[in-house]
Parts: C-alpha cells; structure tokens; sequence
C-alpha cells in the first residue's frame, strides 16, 4: 500500500490488517476478541505507564503488548507513523500520543472520572498533566532513565554522565515544587485524585526503578506517592522487571 494510504489509515483511526505481534512480544493479561484494546508499550516509559494506570483504574481489559519501538517494526510503523509508544489499538480503531489516548478514555469510559467537572480544575490537571509529560520528562526523565536505561536497550552507547548530573540536580526542584502544591492540596491539581497524579506517578516509578528519587526530600511527595503506590492499579507497574537492570528493594514495597 502507498505511504499516503498508511498515513491515512493511522490519521483516520483505522488500522490495516497486521501481522501476529513478535514472538518476544510480553502478551499480559486476559486475550479476548478483536473488539479488545491493545496497548503497545514498553514497561519504562512513562507515557505508557500513565495509560495503565488510567486503563486499570477504569477497570478496562487490555492486552499489552511490548513494542521496541526503535526496532522499526513496519506493522507498528502502520499503526504510528510516528513510531512511538504508548499505542491503544481497538479493533480497526488506533490512536497514538498518550494525552489524545487519556482524553478519548475518559470521553468514552467517563468513570471513574479522572478530570474534575469544575472547567479551572480540569485545566488544572491538564497543566500539570503537560508540565510533567513536558517539563519534567525533558529534564528529570530523559536525562535519568532514558540514560541509565534506555541507551543500553536500544545499544545507542553508554550514559552521558553530563545529562545525569543535570537530571540529578533538575530532580530537587520538582519534587520541591511538587511538596508545594501537596502543601494546600491533598492531590496534585486539587482536592480530587486526577490525571495529573497519575502522569506524576508515571515518571517517578521509572525513576525510582533506578533509585533516582530522594524520597526524604519531601515528606508531601512521599506520603502522596505511597497512596498512589497501594492503589490496585499501580501493581502490576510494581512487577514489571528490565533485564539486566534490578531495581531497589523498596521499589516493590508499599510502605518504602
């Protein structure tokens, strides 16, 4: 098929007929029909982790498939033309870029109900849903885990020590801002559980996969990780495993 009708597929939400996914592929979960959603990922990233948790909060059925998105797969290339992950597939219906994937959840499975009702509240979250999916991650996430972890997944050379100092040092200031918020707030964006805590979550858990969470720094931060840490929908995040990379003992441990 021409290019374009590949664009035009993934723009118009319908998905071409695809090969089995590989043979390495982590299938989790039950595996329904084709009418069950589809979730290409990979078990680090933050932007996947947060469509996770926003499936299983909703109680949403999904097979997760493990995409090594740099392998440049061409049916996953069909599917993104983007190439990145997270991807939700439902039928002949996929949708990539996590905040559009988050949006048409909530839309289409409205409990429970991951954005306020108020129109300041919602925006709210959707800020700090962007500031950690954009600020955060280009300076805390990317210089730490895609450094650490990432670079030897993909065999694109060793860690840049520069960007883990910066990472190291960017890492403070978040969780002081974050301390700040949770000072008059008993959630992130307000006074209700958002997908602004979610997305938070999202990137601390692969930074704390890697041990680059000063949880001492601020009690706010830690007390507020912990009970996102014990939801239901954060522990099959707290299984995951990275071969060649183990995580700390307190990884995995509800009470740090």
């Amino acid at each position: 098929m021409p290019m374009v009708g590949r664009f035009l597929w993934a723009c118009g939400r319908r998905a071409p007929p695809l090969n089995p996914p590989p043979k390495t592929a982590i299938i989790q979960n039950r595996i329904y029909g084709a009418d069950m959603f589809r979730l290409y990922h990979l078990p680090l990233s933050p932007f996947c982790r947060k469509i996770r948790l926003v499936l299983a909060e909703k109680k949403i059925d999904v097979e997760l498939v493990e995409e090594k998105y740099w392998e440049k797969r061409l049916d996953f290339l069909r599917l993104n033309p983007a190439g990145k992950v997270p991807v939700l597939r439902n039928g002949r219906f996929v949708l990539g870029e996590s905040s559009a994937i988050f949006e048409y959840l909530e839309e289409t499975h409205p409990e429970p109900a991951l954005l306020p009702k108020d129109p300041a509240a919602r925006a709210e979250a959707r800020r700090l849903e962007g500031w950690f999916d954009d600020k955060f991650h280009h300076e805390v996430t990317a210089n730490l885990v895609y450094e650490r972890i990432n670079k030897k997944l993909m065999g694109t050379g060793y860690p840049d020590s520069t960007k883990i100092k910066a990472g190291s040092k960017n890492i403070k200031y978040h969780l002081d801002y974050m301390g700040w918020l949770l000072d008059t707030r008993d959630w992130l964006a307000g006074n209700t559980m958002t997908i602004a805590d979610f997305t938070a979550a999202a990137h601390l858990s692969t930074l704390d996969y890697v041990n680059d969470v000063d949880w001492l720094r601020n009690k706010n931060v830690k007390e507020w990780y912990a009970r996102i840490k014990s939801r239901p929908s954060f522990r099959p995040l707290l299984a995951d495993q990275v071969t060649g990379f183990v995580p700390p003992d307190h990884y995995a441990d509800l009470d740090f």
